[in-house]
């Protein structure tokens, strides 16, 4: 309440999958809201991602809260994604709470194991509340993971902990969704689906006439209305997302031979995968996501992303023979760059004495394309970095374990080493800085004797410009002013339904 006694409102947008829009919808009803004087604060109380940002204090975050808060117009802040899980491999996960390592989890302690980390989120949201006139909400997966209910504290453990009025996202794209808005209700428990309001149809092809009769029936079975249906739009897309699969670059062909071809190697647990997002911006630029060898044989740059599991990923090039083809193209003369973990693999050894990211000490031999040694500390670098490189002034971030010992043969590069067209660096986002995106396609370029002109790419408001589209078209296609009643009034009465009804 505020000083008036009016309720602060908050809105939870979950979704019946992963993937079913979540995010985007979070993000455009944060624009929206914002542009209606609100101070707009986004939260997801624990994101499981290996794509995070550093805050101006030093803190960590799930990405997508970062471009969230940059929807709203506020400072990113820890308090909005309070708990980030980054997965280590397939049982494991590192843990960041309010911005700072935490430790380790694993699966088996995943179902009962998270008490204090709901204790965190919890006080977060609170802090939030206080803070903002609307707290926006982002779920996780779906609600109606009954399996995970009793320690849920993102989905309807945190609708119920904070009376929070909920939405629900469903993907039409993947066909089902009329059952899949059904069933996800019908599986809650009742005091939980009297938090369920409504629905948000996302991704709609077609003739909305064909839509609106299943709606209705919707609306009729559930007791609960449909808040609106976004379109599909290729023009839609966030820089937060976790893998290369859902990124927005598309390949070129060539033009005549004068097209660069970037080559970035899809590492199995590629982290801060939008690192290479800038370079599907610029004209004339073939970008391919590739584990194959023979992909890079024609490349002219090659990049190898970060990783939150360096010494695992370069078991993996080298499985594939990616470590050879690697070699060959940097021998002919041609650019690589590496960032952060694909930095490290570039160095002549990785040591990990204390088992920080293997969990077991292990020393192992890079592809000793650099004279950098990468030591594994149990202290994280956690910082914004601003410098010069190829004549450009640059901003990025760093987020590492690995202390990096370079020799006096390499020129020092963005906290990394470069030796010819062999770069690497610790920070993540430089490709962000346009007059560096350009420098370094012309030093790729080079290698056959040509130049890559400057163009007009600005990524900065390349990101403003989807924001403000993906803030018209929520407004356009959603009811936000219901939304908004919705968040601060709380839900009308509605029926429980399926076998609770």
């Amino acid at each position: 309440m505020d000083a008036h006694g009016a309720r602060t409102g908050r809105l939870l947008v979950a979704g019946t999958t992963s993937d079913a829009g979540k995010t985007l919808v979070t993000t455009g009803l944060c624009r929206a809201f914002a542009r209606r004087g609100l101070k707009v604060a986004p939260f997801k109380a624990q994101n499981m991602s290996n794509n995070s940002m550093v805050c101006a204090d030093g803190a960590e975050l799930g990405r997508a809260q970062w471009v969230q808060a940059l929807a709203a117009g506020v400072e990113p802040e820890a308090a909005m994604n309070p708990v980030l899980l980054k997965p280590g491999g397939d049982e494991r996960s590192h843990v960041v709470v309010m911005g700072k390592p935490a430790g380790d989890i694993t699966s088996a302690e995943f179902p009962g194991g998270r008490a204090h980390l709901a204790r965190a989120a919890y006080a977060a949201y609170r802090d939030l509340l206080h803070r903002f006139d609307l707290v926006v909400c982002e779920g996780a997966g779906s609600p109606a993971e009954i399996n995970l209910r009793a320690g849920d504290y993102v989905n309807m453990g945190l609708a119920r902990h904070g009376d929070v009025p909920t939405v629900l996202v469903g993907d039409i794209d993947r066909g089902g969704v009329f059952a899949a808005f059904y069933g996800t209700v019908a599986l809650l428990e009742p005091e939980d689906q009297a938090l369920v309001a409504g629905f948000v149809v996302n991704k709609f092809r077609g003739d909305d006439t064909l839509l609106a009769p299943g709606l209705r029936r919707l609306e009729e079975l559930t007791g609960r209305r449909v808040y609106g249906t976004l379109p599909w739009t290729p023009d839609v897309w966030l820089d937060s997302e976790d893998t290369l699969d859902t990124l927005p670059l598309r390949d070129r062909p060539r033009a005549g031979g004068a097209a660069l071809r970037v080559v970035v190697v899809r590492l199995p647990r590629v982290s801060n995968a939008t690192d290479v997002d800038a370079l599907g911006l610029e004209p004339g630029v073939e970008v391919v996501f590739t584990a194959d060898p023979h992909d890079l044989d024609d490349a002219d740059l090659v990049v190898l992303p970060g990783t939150r599991a360096t010494v695992a990923d370069l078991a993996w090039l080298r499985s594939r023979g990616l470590d050879r083809a690697l070699v060959r193209h940097a021998e002919a003369g041609r650019a690589v760059l590496g960032i952060c973990g694909g930095f490290q693999m570039l160095g002549r050894h990785i040591h990990d004495p204390q088992g920080v990211e293997t969990a077991d000490p292990v020393s192992v031999p890079g592809l000793g394309l650099l004279p950098v040694e990468t030591t594994f500390s149990p202290e994280k670098t956690l910082r914004l970095s601003h410098g010069t490189a190829l004549g450009a002034e640059v901003s990025g971030y760093e987020i590492h374990h690995g202390r990096i010992t370079r020799d006096s043969s390499a020129e020092e590069f963005l906290g990394g080493a470069r030796v010819g067209r062999v770069l690497g660096t610790m920070w993540h986002g430089s490709l962000e800085s346009d007059a560096l995106r350009t420098a370094l396609l012309n030093l790729a370029a080079g290698a056959r004797g040509r130049s890559f002109p400057a163009s007009e790419a600005s990524f900065g408001r390349s990101r403003e410009a989807r924001l403000d589209l993906l803030g018209d078209l929520v407004e356009r296609h959603l009811d936000v002013d219901a939304l908004l009643d919705l968040a601060r009034h709380g839900p009308p009465p509605v029926p429980t339904i399926g076998p609770h009804g």
